[in-house]
């Protein structure tokens, strides 16, 4: 199925109450991280980039430069002024080079080479990238008409790249994501699951886009988030469904493994994801519909995380036929004094999630 962009995406997260998201714990973890220099000439870092050598990681953050922000950043390149550098990750498995920090001015270069300024792929009309209110030898330049002085000037020109890798632990590559929201702190800072599509791109977080246009999950939710909690909510159901007695907070941090580790994951391991998440939503949208894991009116992402779970773990071996008793279920589950403690306090620490989630388990083990 297909959305339509206006009128089916959300802009905020007002309609899901996450404590978890709140939760400031600091992880222990230390890496050891190899980092070098590397000076790139301007026509290498445009060679690499239409290659995919060097590549944009795919997240929800558009080219913002305006076409006089992008022209007076040529223009530095072709007076010989130094321009800041850029930060690289070199991938475990691909060696490929992911951007962390320069997009803007990749990007920018990137366009000038090719001679069109920010284009849309539905866009039937491309700008012609021409510098603009640069200084008078250079107003109205594209890469194809500047004078040769000026583009062998460009092509040799230098800009300095920070390359990191991580080398341990050799499980994960978590740090990359720590350094990524670190740098990428300025205008609106990205949530961490638009963090992980962009990092860990793979078969799992394919597997989370097709998964969140699921007509059973889109009628539980609600419209598409564009800061993609939804997919963050099917990511942290999975996540706890298969590791949740290995939990250790903070939320975030157990996210970030899950979907470092299983990145690409192969076919055997995503089907089976895909078939308990698809049979799990679709059976607790036809017995419990819009009032689902909304005790107070939002959508609570602890009673998410627990009933989900709960369910999950039932129906791995057989259907549930009897679905009044699955109604009657939930509604006690959902008046557990526990339960709601858990569902409401510091829901990230390790106890409170090992208490909602045992409960669920216990709470919908028994029906037929």
């Amino acid at each position: 199925m297909s959305f339509e962009p206006d009128d089916l995406v959300d802009n905020d997260e007002a309609n899901v109450v996450d404590e978890a998201s709140n939760d400031d714990t600091i992880t222990s973890q230390r890496y050891d991280i190899s980092s070098y220099g590397a000076d790139f000439d301007v026509e290498g870092l445009v060679r690499r980039l239409k290659k995919g050598d060097i590549f944009i990681p795919p997240f929800q953050r558009d080219y913002v430069w305006k076409i006089t922000e992008a022209s007076r950043f040529i223009e530095s390149l072709l007076l010989g002024l130094p321009v800041p550098g850029i930060f690289l990750a070199r991938e475990q498995n691909s060696n490929k080079l992911l951007i962390i920090d320069g997009q803007q001015r990749l990007s920018t270069l990137l366009f000038f080479y090719e001679g069109y300024f920010d284009p849309k792929p539905e866009e039937k009309k491309r700008r012609v990238f021409a510098l603009t209110k640069v200084q008078k030898i250079f107003e109205s330049k594209t890469y194809a008409i500047l004078n040769e002085e000026d583009r062998i000037k460009l092509d040799d020109s230098i800009i300095h790249a920070t390359i990191v890798k991580q080398d341990s632990p050799q499980n994960d590559d978590t740090s990359i994501y720590h350094i990524f929201e670190r740098l990428n702190n300025g205008g609106r800072k990205l949530a961490p699951q638009e963090i992980r599509t962009a990092l860990y791109h793979g078969s799992l977080i394919n597997l989370l886009k097709a998964l969140n246009e699921n007509d059973y999950w889109r009628k539980v939710f609600g419209k598409l988030n564009n800061r993609l909690k939804d997919q963050e909510l099917i990511l942290r159901f999975l996540a706890l469904y298969f590791n949740y007695e290995k939990y250790e907070k903070p939320m975030t941090e157990f996210l970030n493994i899950f979907a470092s580790r299983y990145r690409d994951a192969e076919a055997e391991f995503t089907d089976k994801a895909q078939m308990i998440f698809i049979s799990t939503i679709r059976l607790i949208w036809e017995n419990l519909g819009s009032s689902a894991f909304r005790p107070e009116g939002s959508l609570n992402a602890a009673v998410f995380d627990s009933v989900m779970v709960g369910v999950a773990r039932r129906i791995q071996d057989h259907p549930i036929t009897d679905h009044q008793s699955l109604q009657v279920a939930y509604s006690q589950l959902l008046e557990d004094k526990d339960y709601k403690v858990a569902i409401s306090q510091a829901t990230s620490n390790e106890d409170r999630v090992d208490t909602r989630i045992s409960k669920a388990i216990k709470a919908f083990s028994d029906i037929k």
